[in-house]
């Protein structure tokens, strides 16, 4: 299952995460790095409860897979990211207009990148599935 081969890199996570906030509260790194550590421990420690829980309890791992197998779940998956997608093409596309008018340069452009990046990522997955289906 997926979850035993993950469970090496969580427990990467957790000490990446110590190492990071320690070197934090030495001072050694910022307080950014400091934080992403934090996220990383609580990340990991999620991560691995949610390892001994699907391999001590037959009907959380029976949830679990059905949800990672089943077809009607993947549709929705599917559809969701479309939709985030389109609502990301959108508002970025609305947020170079209006802060380009707001007189924000660069932020306006950021928003037009972010536009087209995320337009060429799209043509780039539409020719692979192309050829694929």
């Amino acid at each position: 299952m997926k979850f035993e081969k993950k469970i090496f890199l969580d427990i990467v996570y957790v000490i990446l995460g110590a190492v990071l906030l320690g070197c934090g509260i030495a001072e050694i790194v910022d307080s950014f790095w400091s934080g992403m550590g934090g996220a990383l421990i609580g990340i990991g420690a999620i991560r691995i409860f949610q390892f001994v829980k699907f391999r001590k309890n037959p009907e959380y791992r029976e949830k679990i897979e059905i949800e990672a197998n089943d077809e009607r779940n993947k549709f929705i998956s599917a559809r969701a990211w479309a939709w985030a997608g389109y609502a990301f093409v959108v508002l970025s596309a609305l947020g170079t207009i209006g802060f380009k008018i707001a007189g924000n340069e660069v932020l306006s452009q950021v928003c037009a990148y972010a536009v087209c990046l995320i337009m060429v990522f799209y043509w780039i997955a539409y020719l692979i599935l192309r050829r694929k289906y």
